[in-house]
């Protein structure tokens, strides 16, 4: 198993300066590579503290390229919908170009209904913006004078600039939640996977659906997965939860409390269940996701036990993509946690 580092900024200015969050960020992504760490990413969002400070991930990692040397660059994930895809198109290209290489595109459809509103698109639009987005990419960055016609953005011979540097383009991912149908669309669309398991409990089955959805569709290869979780390291188990657990908690509070319109009569033919998935994720807590596997708190010895039951609990997944520094953790325990981690978890779990 790989694992990498995530960022998902969860503040505001009355917590944390932009300058001051992005600048810790850079400071643990040039710890990446000492540390054993294979990727860097981060996310797409906007107007509110839940993910507000990263309206475009592109940026953070052209920087981040600069302090890491080898880490793999993923956006998890740009979000199709608010962006025109010949711009997210050159993007790539710029940052895979800057990166020498190393760039990895991931994708998502978005669920924050805030940000529908803000850019005045309608969610019961989402499912066919990002199909129709996500296809005029992949065509942008494998073909040269691409004409187009699409039911919101059309093209006549257009070539986007800078080409992207790994041929025929980099790795696309295809972000997930919880839908049994965005599972299996990854798959048969030949994509890799990217998943967050704080739901619980199904992240096995969920995965299955991909794997043989992709493999019924012909294409080459289990694919890979990528899976997002919480991780506070620390050489004393009670120490570790005591850091841990109030960051993580306003975390979780923070992303019920973006996603409450689900709760409060929001609905689309787009996002069945959504209201049910919202309530759930509001009786959440540091312990519950912890019992779940979506947070990794404890000494090295504990996270090692804790991964390696948690991988062969979902059959296997490729990457745990791991956010170090939640809502207000402090950077020096953040920097602690990742040594601590890189020096005597990593190797326990890739000998």
């Amino acid at each position: 198993m790989e694992f990498g580092i995530q960022f998902f900024p969860d503040v505001g200015p009355e917590t944390k300066s932009g300058a001051e969050y992005w600048g810790d960020c850079l400071h643990l992504s040039g710890l990446a590579d000492e540390c054993g760490f294979t990727s860097i990413r981060t996310v797409e969002h906007y107007g509110q503290s839940y993910g507000g400070y990263s309206p475009n991930p592109h940026v953070f990692l052209a920087a981040a390229a600069m302090r890491s040397k080898k880490a793999r660059l993923v956006t998890g994930a740009v979000l199709p919908i608010f962006n025109n895809p010949l711009k997210i198109a050159g993007e790539i290209g710029m940052l895979d170009a800057i990166s020498d290489g190393r760039m990895e595109c991931g994708f998502a459809r978005a669920f924050l209904p805030i940000e529908f509103e803000i850019f005045g698109r309608s969610l019961d639009e989402s499912r066919a913006r990002f199909t129709e987005g996500m296809e005029q990419v992949r065509r942008f960055l494998e073909e040269e004078n691409v004409t187009m016609e699409g039911a919101f953005n059309s093209y006549t011979g257009v070539t986007s600039l800078p080409r992207p540097t790994q041929k025929p383009r980099p790795p696309i991912w295809i972000a997930a939640l919880i839908t049994p149908d965005s599972f299996t669309n990854a798959g048969r669309m030949g994509y890799d996977l990217m998943a967050i398991p704080l739901p619980g409990g199904v992240m096995n089955e969920l995965i299955a659906l991909y794997r043989e959805a992709r493999a019924e569709a012909g294409h080459e290869g289990p694919g890979r997965v990528m899976l997002a979780h919480h991780m506070f390291c620390h050489e004393d188990d009670a120490k570790a939860l005591e850091i841990a657990r109030g960051a993580l908690d306003r975390y979780l509070k923070s992303l019920v409390d973006a996603s409450s319109s689900w709760l409060d009569g929001t609905s689309s033919a787009d996002y069945p269940g959504y209201d049910k998935i919202i309530a759930m994720l509001a009786k959440e807590t540091t312990s519950t996701q912890m019992e779940k596997g979506g947070a990794f708190i404890g000494s090295p010895e504990r996270l090692a036990d804790q991964i390696a039951e948690y991988e062969e609990a979902t059959g296997g997944f490729e990457i745990a993509s791991l956010q170090i520094n939640f809502n207000d953790l402090p950077l020096a325990e953040a920097e602690r946690s990742m040594r601590l981690f890189g020096e005597k978890v990593i190797p326990k779990l890739n000998v």
